[in-house]
């Protein structure tokens, strides 16, 4: 059962020496996530984040977002042009640990809402380019991984060798992922700083500004592509000018294979989802991902869009791959964080859950707190994006 505000904003004060709580209410961006969250406004004016991870894989994701956090050094965070999440605080409960950051304003958006105008996918595209460009020395320093374009190469090979010894994926499909693994050509690439998890979600905007962008538990040096496989699958008529935005921001020697390992990188979200539901031994996952899978191979035939690699054949059309992804639900935890927009949400009830409903019924706000669960008053809505965040998302990943 969910941990109701009040609760949850007594951990705050916890967690936090000399914080104030005047006002608290349940935070949900999303039904896939693993996490109690509230928002808390302080007396002293500021809104905090609370969260509490719910599973094991929350706890990981969250573990490695602080370090992620702690290694965004004020001079790496001067370099982006968004803001990023900062730490505030920390408390231990019921074995884990509730965490309180500030809070980040701004809406969440789809794949297709962030490439629909030409002015906020540029901004878009320059953003990724952003977290690309910093200076990769400060994630030594922390301890945070530095693959090679080899290694990045071997660990697509591990993950369609683990996929393949499921026995569930289509041949045509391990034949596909296969040959754009043995293309060497493709892998030709010098590795960048990525965050490690970005999908839409990760993203906020204010108008056609992004705001900042959240979910850091995946970053370390590696492919680029990773962080552009959501791109690369949604249908705005403005994608075209984020990835343009995003290269010409890069400059340099191009990486002429990026976009196909993107929409590799896309595809194997799918196995990777398999993976999941095989190791937690959770046949519903497992269900839902070769569904997935075979829903997949049935447009690999499509002959419109690029192929992987020049041995792979035709990839499948790019609507059909943003259809697929959009109901991949995120795994959380390491590399694959569904970053800080979730909460909790049932995981017995996994159709529920991917076709995009929530259970919003609240806990009894009981508690020795005086606090405001009613909507903050007026101004209290600081964000007025924050319930279109809740409505846009969605279980997708």
């Amino acid at each position: 059962m969910a941990r109701p505000p009040l609760t949850l904003a007594a951990l705050a004060t916890a967690a936090v020496p000399g914080l104030e709580v005047s006002g608290a209410r349940p935070h949900s961006r999303g039904s896939y996530g693993q996490f109690d969250s509230a928002l808390l406004r302080s007396t002293d004016g500021r809104t905090l984040l609370i969260r509490v991870p719910t599973s094991s894989g929350a706890e990981l994701e969250q573990s490695a977002d602080l370090v992620a956090l702690r290694a965004l050094s004020a001079g790496i965070r001067a370099r982006l042009p968004f803001a990023v999440p900062t730490f505030v605080g920390q408390a231990p409960v019921s074995g884990t640990r509730a965490v309180v950051y500030d809070y980040l304003p701004g809406a969440v958006r789809d794949a297709d809402e962030l490439t629909a105008e030409p002015v906020l996918a540029a901004e878009v595209g320059a953003s990724i380019a952003a977290i690309h460009g910093l200076p990769s020395a400060f994630l030594a320093e922390s301890g945070l991984p530095r693959h090679t374009a080899a290694e990045s190469r071997s660990a697509v090979i591990e993950l369609i060798g683990r996929a393949a010894d499921t026995g569930r994926v289509p041949a045509a499909l391990l034949r596909r992922w296969e040959s754009a693994a043995d293309d060497a050509e493709l892998w030709q690439f010098a590795p960048t700083v990525i965050n490690g998890g970005l999908a839409a979600d990760s993203i906020l905007v204010e108008g056609t500004h992004v705001s900042g962008v959240i979910g850091w538990s995946g970053l370390q040096a590696g492919d680029p592509a990773r962080d552009l496989h959501w791109l690369m699958t949604a249908r705005g008529e403005a994608a075209e000018h984020a990835l343009s935005a995003y290269l010409r921001a890069r400059g340099g020697p191009q990486d002429g294979g990026i976009a196909q390992r993107a929409l590799l990188h896309g595809e194997l979200e799918l196995a990777r989802w398999l993976l999941h539901g095989v190791e937690t031994r959770d046949p519903e996952i497992v269900d839902d991902a070769v569904g997935l899978l075979d829903g997949l191979v049935d447009t690999v035939h499509a002959d419109e869009s690029p192929a992987l690699s020049t041995d792979t054949g035709p990839v499948m059309a790019v609507a059909d791959v943003e259809e697929l992804l959009d109901r991949t639900p995120r795994t959380g935890g390491g590399s694959e964080a569904s970053s800080m927009l979730t909460d909790s949400y049932d995981r017995s009830d996994l159709e529920r859950m991917a076709a995009g409903e929530r259970d919003d019924d609240e806990a009894d706000a009981t508690g020795a707190l005086p606090l405001d669960l009613t909507g903050w008053g007026d101004e209290a809505d600081q964000d007025a994006d924050d319930d279109d965040q809740d409505a846009s998302s969605s279980a997708s990943s």
